[in-house]
């Protein structure tokens, strides 16, 4: 059913839950996981897959380390780095390269900062026609 599960991370404490959820329905559905960072940084706003520096490899190195738990659960698993500004670069990524489920967690704002902001979730949702997991962090 959910053969490749992209998991869009902010590499903050939200992760958490979305990741654990993720593990166990990946588990149970034999799914690939895509993990998906995307730098917001200058430099990545600047110059892309060029960019260079401490968020680019703290990225990486978050990536890496969530990789790294998900195979140890035995669950396929790889890591991309986007660039720029997160919903635009997720709704891209989606289109181009195709996944079954898309599972995000979201911050929980009020509906006065969603509007204000715009969420990344909310935006990604709207956007794509894939199914789109929501987990709301605590």
């Amino acid at each position: 059913m959910y053969d490749k599960i992209l998991l869009p991370l902010d590499a903050s404490p939200t992760d958490r839950a979305i990741i654990e959820h993720i593990k166990k329905l990946a588990g149970i559905m034999h799914s690939q996981v895509v993990l998906f960072h995307v730098a917001t940084g200058a430099s990545a706003q600047f110059r892309g897959a060029d960019a260079a520096g401490k968020e680019i490899d703290e990225s990486r190195a978050y990536l890496e380390r969530v990789q790294t738990e998900f195979e140890a659960a035995n669950i396929p698993a790889m890591a991309e780095l986007g660039y720029g500004e997160p919903a635009k670069e997720i709704i891209k990524w989606i289109q181009e390269k195709g996944c079954d489920l898309v599972a995000m967690a979201t911050h929980g704002h009020k509906l006065l900062a969603d509007i204000a902001l715009g969420t990344t979730a909310s935006r990604v949702q709207h956007n794509v026609s894939v199914p789109v997991l929501l987990l709301r962090a605590r």
